[in-house]
């Protein structure tokens, strides 16, 4: 079913029942109506004359924190990341195990600490409380859309995108979100908060997620179909798209070094991880309760210029001693309040990576 889901609306009655639920939980939630508002007293607060910034936020898709290379996973699956200055988080915790879970849940004020999917579904995310604070977001997806995180915010899909350079009529590579990215920006339009949704890891084709001169690992599993293939070659597929989406942030991160009107900086974190034949079990969604580790740890880390770093006062060795502290999702929506210089009672020091990182003064 998870490879023939046209079967899941053909089983009566079951089709019938779950048609119903659907339609009975989209009204009881609200569906349609406006977003319950949070932090409403969201403002920029920074010294006269700062430069804009501007923070890409990348979310990965079904990238798992064991097979990260920077986590020290037995192939290096991150070489080019590896030679840059970024700063890996190894012990992070997914809000779920799906996207459809995660990612409201990553870029809401509950998050997982305080989880109720329904509050999260009727309220603002994050990214509305940026563009109430006066800072422009932008939501490129090259996936199934942002699940309500961006909802009448700006959005461009690359889902059926006909670019020869990365498309083959079904799907796109990665780098297609990265096209005209960083020459339409101008730092006179002030701060900007871009999030790049990606294809990334999605099963099970995994063999289709990267270009062929990325198919280092094989032999590898050229077809959905993952019962005809062996583990061996399932994982060097997941892996061959790993080692791609290395490249893919670390072309990012080129192109935001070479912003020179902005203090640029990057977060990079996966919305939830895969099975890869542990246990007998592939894909991901088991529910979160019995979930193993391999769907719920999650690589993260941050990249930052140097004018960012100077700027802010970001103290890299006190950020590399906190590389293995038990961290997750939930760090995600007061740490970009704080790296943005967003003041508001919702932003909470204790779930932001930088609070005693950076220098406070320079802070707000």
């Amino acid at each position: 079913m998870r490879n023939q889901k046209e079967l899941r609306y053909l089983i009566t009655p079951g089709n019938v029942v779950a048609s119903l639920v659907a339609v009975i939980s989209a009204d009881s939630a609200g569906h349609g109506q406006p977003l319950r508002p949070i932090a409403e007293d969201a403002h920029v607060e920074r010294v006269t004359g700062a430069r804009p910034k501007l923070l890409v936020i990348v979310v990965g898709e079904t990238v798992r924190a064991q097979s990260w290379g920077l986590n020290g996973y037995a192939r290096q699956t991150t070489p080019e990341l590896a030679a840059l200055d970024v700063v890996n988080f190894s012990n992070v915790t997914a809000c779920g195990s799906s996207t459809e879970v995660s990612l409201p849940c990553m870029f809401s004020l509950r998050g997982r600490r305080d989880y109720d999917a329904r509050d999260i579904k009727r309220s603002e995310s994050l990214l509305h409380v940026l563009e109430r604070a006066g800072i422009r977001t932008l939501w490129r997806d090259n996936q199934t859309g942002c699940k309500g995180v961006c909802e009448g915010l700006a959005f461009e899909s690359f889902l059926h995108s006909d670019d020869p350079a990365w498309c083959d009529g079904e799907r796109c590579l990665d780098e297609v979100m990265l096209d005209n990215l960083f020459e339409t920006l101008d730092p006179a339009a002030g701060d900007r908060v871009i999030v790049l949704h990606q294809l990334g890891n999605h099963g099970p084709g995994y063999y289709r997620r990267y270009p062929a001169r990325f198919r280092r690992f094989t032999p590898t599993c050229d077809t959905d179909d993952l019962g005809a293939c062996r583990r061996e070659e399932i994982v060097n597929a997941y892996d061959n798209a790993v080692l791609y989406t290395d490249h893919v942030l670390a072309k990012a991160i080129a192109g935001l070094d070479a912003q020179q009107g902005f203090d640029a900086g990057m977060m990079y974190v996966s919305d939830h991880g895969e099975s890869l034949g542990e246990n007998g079990l592939y894909l991901h969604g088991i529910p979160y309760a019995i979930a193993p580790d391999v769907q719920t740890k999650v690589p993260l880390f941050l990249w930052f210029s140097q004018r960012w770093a100077e700027s802010y006062g970001v103290d890299r060795p006190c950020l590399r001693a906190r590389q293995s502290a038990a961290l997750g999702h939930d760090n995600l929506f007061s740490t970009v309040l704080g790296l943005m210089q967003v003041r508001t009672r919702a932003y909470d020091p204790e779930l932001d990576l930088l609070s005693n990182c950076s220098n406070p003064a320079r802070h707000f």
